[in-house]
């Protein structure tokens, strides 16, 4: 009688979710900017990250699900970009932000992405690719990014959503966190269907 009082209780209680997610791109294109509207919900105006910020954040998704992402954002000078992959070890996602009018160091962009996502620890590991700025004028399309930074080239097993944003205002930004979501959730599935098969 205890055991079926308990069981509908438990079911209805809400199901909470933690995800190790590391934000990287190169200085400037809007890593910090990401992370404040994400956890205050309004513009913070930052400085150059000369280490790393982290916050965990409760984000609630469409299907009404909380999900705590704890982030990671590391500065992006050319220096501290060794340390990356410290930060992406065991990580869940990976969000990399590009400056979408920055078209000079979208090259630049290119070979961090590509770099990080080659590591063994990484292959398979989801990215958001944050297409930031997309309010201003001048900024690239997706179509334009997803070219120059050769997101075709990715390996086949890494998943990859390329979100238009505008982290000041926080266009895009919760769209993006469910893809994300959507791809790590699947990820997991089937790491747990390949443990099973062992």
């Amino acid at each position: 009688m205890i055991k079926g009082f308990f069981t509908p209780i438990l079911s209805s209680l809400p199901s909470f979710q933690s995800f190790h997610i590391v934000i990287l791109g190169l200085d400037c294109a809007g890593k910090t900017t990401v992370l404040y509207r994400l956890q205050f919900n309004e513009f913070v105006n930052t400085v150059p990250t000369k280490g790393f910020n982290t916050e965990k954040i409760k984000v609630t998704l469409g299907n009404s699900k909380t999900v705590t992402f704890h982030f990671w954002d590391v500065g992006g000078q050319e220096k501290l970009r060794p340390l990356w992959k410290s930060y992406t070890r065991c990580t869940d996602g990976i969000v990399f932000v590009v400056d979408s009018v920055d078209v000079e160091r979208m090259e630049e962009a290119k070979t961090e992405l590509h770099k990080i996502t080659r590591i063994s620890e990484n292959q398979g590991v989801p990215v958001l690719i944050i297409a930031n700025k997309q309010d201003l004028r001048n900024s690239l399309s997706l179509s334009e990014i997803e070219k120059m930074l050769a997101m075709s080239e990715l390996s086949s097993s890494t998943p990859w959503h390329l979100q238009p944003t505008c982290a000041i205002i926080g266009d895009g930004l919760k769209e993006g966190l469910e893809k994300l979501h959507d791809m790590i959730i699947k990820r997991r599935k089937m790491l747990r269907q390949q443990k099973k098969k062992r």
